[in-house]
């Protein structure tokens, strides 16, 4: 800290003012599932009063268009919270995008729905970690850089989409229109609980393929069938041979189906895909048209695959990697040594990345055991990721960009 030049050390000492805890607290006790509509508007509220510290303009900008495959094989419209869409200064020389979500996996009816202080100081509760602790850093860092004498040099966009934990359907487009331009951007996922950061990430695809045979008795004339849940194990024993080091393939559940004396005529495979690079992606793509085409003709079904690769795979680029220097030496400067390791996770980071803009994405709290009853978040992180933050934005600010 003592080798910090003043407007530094200055807004160092702004986020330790900042009521980050209590505001993590207040948010975490609000349940936000992605399905629950009513808590994402109170949720959203919370944020929209909570940001509105900050200049610019701010928005709740309704969701996207999105489609879910049902399970009866028709296709129904899905819905999604508002997400905070904030612009401040877009004429600056200098223009970031910072983002998170604030939906979690817990929905209404999940038991675990309140805090808890653990003996090891620890905060255990719903969001904690993901990512309710990560927007309280995220604003004080922001605060933190509008007190300095730099702010007017850098403008910034903060998308926090209400959809992230369920792939950003609604939100996607919102945020590739905010990464236009952007010579940074950070996002607010939760670091490791050593602070270890993610570095590189695999990307992800998620298909729902409706298989209609034909029914017919299983008794008198089962040969007049044509069934769709044979046709779907086949699908997934086909797809799943098309694993590698470098894509994982996960058949994860066969929907359909009826008595025991009905030839089945409809069934859906729901599969996840996990590739390490575009190259996996189109050797993917490739292998699932030739299954879905092999196999419609082999048990006489019809086929149709919806869904797709909705997080491209993210490298450490150079642009990245420079960005991963300057968090580095922001940490340094504050005592922290700051690493990263490559991941097999997806986030908004997947996305910033596929639209050409360095990005860190793991910028939040220290925390773990996200997406369960024993999340928890590391109390002091909170003042420790927020002065990473603003250090991180100044230096860009500063530099006239990376």
């Amino acid at each position: 800290m003592d080798i910090l030049p003043p407007t530094e050390r200055a807004a160092i000492e702004r986020v330790g003012d900042a009521p980050m805890l209590a505001q993590t607290q207040a948010w975490a006790a609000i349940n936000s599932g992605t399905r629950n509509l009513a808590g994402l508007a109170a949720m959203a509220a919370d944020l929209a009063d909570a940001f509105a510290i900050l200049p610019g303009v701010l928005t709740l900008a309704e969701p996207a268009p999105a489609e879910t495959l049902l399970t009866d094989g028709t296709l129904a419209a899905l819905d999604h919270g508002q997400h905070l869409h904030l612009t401040v200064r877009p004429n600056a020389s200098v223009q970031i995008l910072l983002t998170g979500h604030m939906d979690t996996v817990f929905p209404a009816d999940h038991p675990f729905q309140s805090l808890r202080w653990q003996d090891d100081g620890r905060l255990n509760g719903p969001g904690v970690a993901d990512m309710k602790g990560g927007l309280a850093v995220m604003l004080a860092a922001l605060s933190a850089v509008e007190a300095s004498p730099l702010a007017n040099r850098i403008g910034y966009e903060v998308v926090i989409g209400s959809d992230e934990e369920t792939g950003s359907f609604s939100s996607a487009a919102l945020i590739a229109r905010a990464a236009q331009g952007k010579a940074a951007a950070l996002t607010y996922e939760p670091a490791l609980p050593d602070g270890t950061l993610a570095g590189a990430r695999g990307g992800t695809g998620n298909f729902s393929i409706l298989i209609r045979g034909r029914s017919a008795h299983a008794g008198r004339n089962p040969d007049d069938g044509r069934n769709a849940i044979l046709a779907a194990a086949d699908i997934a024993l086909r797809l799943a041979e098309a694993r590698s080091p470098r894509l994982s393939v996960n058949p994860a559940r066969i929907e359909g189906g009826g008595p025991n004396n009905v030839v089945p005529d409809l069934a859906i495979l729901r599969v996840n895909f996990r590739p390490a690079d575009a190259g996996e992606i189109a050797r993917a793509q490739a292998w699932i048209d030739a299954t879905v085409a092999t196999v419609a003709a082999a048990h006489d079904v019809s086929v149709h695959v919806h869904g797709g690769f909705n997080r491209p795979p993210k490298p450490i680029d150079p642009g990245a990697a420079k960005l991963f220097g300057v968090v580095k030496q922001a940490g340094a400067d504050l005592g922290l040594d700051i690493t990263w390791r490559d991941t097999g996770g997806v986030c908004d980071g997947n996305n910033i990345a596929a639209c050409g803009v360095p990005v860190v994405d793991t910028m939040g709290v220290r925390g773990g055991a996200i997406h369960s009853a024993d999340e928890f978040l590391i109390p002091e992180s909170l003042a420790e990721r927020a002065a990473l933050s603003a250090l991180t934005i100044l230096r860009i600010a500063e530099k006239g960009g990376l």
